[in-house]
């Protein structure tokens, strides 16, 4: 088991891309209208990117084909858990409450995010060691924008007809929702000792540095690497990660961050963390920020700080 905390805050800029959107298409607001992302839009391009790296990933949609025999019909449906869970650790038994438990923590979603595993006969429910918090914009002025899209075909359905009853005979149109400019910041923490009790069952070695680096690696390029329709235009745009003794409690740091928009073709980060941190003394025992120097200027008064390019990971 790792012998220390994790605190940090992961950054996502969301440039004419729409990173967390709500059932309207609207990028995702709290009932005072502040927009934000919520913690399953930056799990699931980790998720994504530790599945196309070859890791294990119980967490995340996959197809499966569906045959009508009556209707004579075939689609494409997403699997079941129990479908997925089988398929991933290549087995059919799903009785063994102790065996799913070691199969449950050697996927690495699960190993940081936790699971809830309700089968029956096998009802789970694991609190996972890594725990994100929402993330909110912090540009003022961003704005969504509507964007009319023409499908290269006619749609024939009754929906479409004019009003003398015939079908239509141009083009549909569609409708892509972005935000112009937006700057989200997510805090996260990680308790390696979340796993304590599953370490006496001996199903687990607990939360280790492999995962801990696991989750960093993923955590500081998994937006960039997510290359949909929808977000192209996301990028990981900073990470601030603060490594302390294991009786260390910090509150919130994303509080701490200030974003201020370009000057001279720069955006501004604000860090003003430094004065708690100082108060712990040696129970901090590191911290890194990783930006990205051609677009942004970084500001901090946390003393020692080490610096690093988001993309190369060269020290700054």
């Amino acid at each position: 088991m790792m012998n220390k905390r994790v605190y940090g805050v992961m950054g996502i800029s969301s440039i004419m891309a729409n990173w967390n959107a709500d059932f309207s298409g609207y990028p995702k607001t709290t009932s005072k209208g502040e927009i934000f992302g919520s913690d399953k839009a930056f799990k699931y391009p980790m998720k994504k990117l530790w599945d196309e790296t070859g890791e294990k990933v119980l967490y995340i949609k996959s197809m499966t084909v569906a045959e009508d025999k009556k209707k004579g019909t075939v689609s494409f449906v997403p699997k079941t858990l129990i479908e997925r869970y089988k398929q991933l650790f290549d087995t059919e038994e799903v009785k063994d409450a102790r065996e799913v438990l070691k199969n449950l923590f050697s996927a690495v979603d699960v190993k940081n995010f936790g699971a809830t595993f309700a089968e029956k006969g096998c009802n789970i429910a694991i609190t996972g060691a890594v725990q994100f918090g929402q993330g909110f914009n912090k540009y003022a002025d961003s704005m969504p924008q509507e964007q009319q899209i023409l499908s290269p075909f006619r749609d024939a359905t009754a929906s479409q007809k004019n009003k003398e009853g015939e079908e239509a005979k141009n083009s549909s149109l569609g409708t892509k929702i972005v935000s112009d400019e937006a700057h989200y910041f997510y805090p996260f923490s990680i308790n390696p000792k979340a796993y304590k009790e599953y370490e006496a069952l001996g199903v687990t070695q607990g939360y280790t540095e492999e995962d801990y680096q696991k989750f960093k690696q993923a955590a500081l390029c998994a937006a960039t690497s997510f290359a949909t329709n929808a977000k192209a235009g996301c990028e990981n745009e900073f990470g601030l990660l603060i490594e302390t003794q294991e009786d260390v409690y910090l509150p919130n740091i994303a509080e701490s961050i200030y974003f201020e928009h370009r000057s001279q073709d720069k955006n501004t980060i604000r860090v003003k963390c430094g004065g708690l941190l100082q108060e712990f003394g040696d129970k901090i025992l590191s911290v890194e920020i990783y930006y990205n120097p051609g677009t942004t200027i970084l500001e901090t008064d946390i003393p020692d700080v080490k610096m690093y390019h988001i993309f190369t990971r060269k020290e700054l």
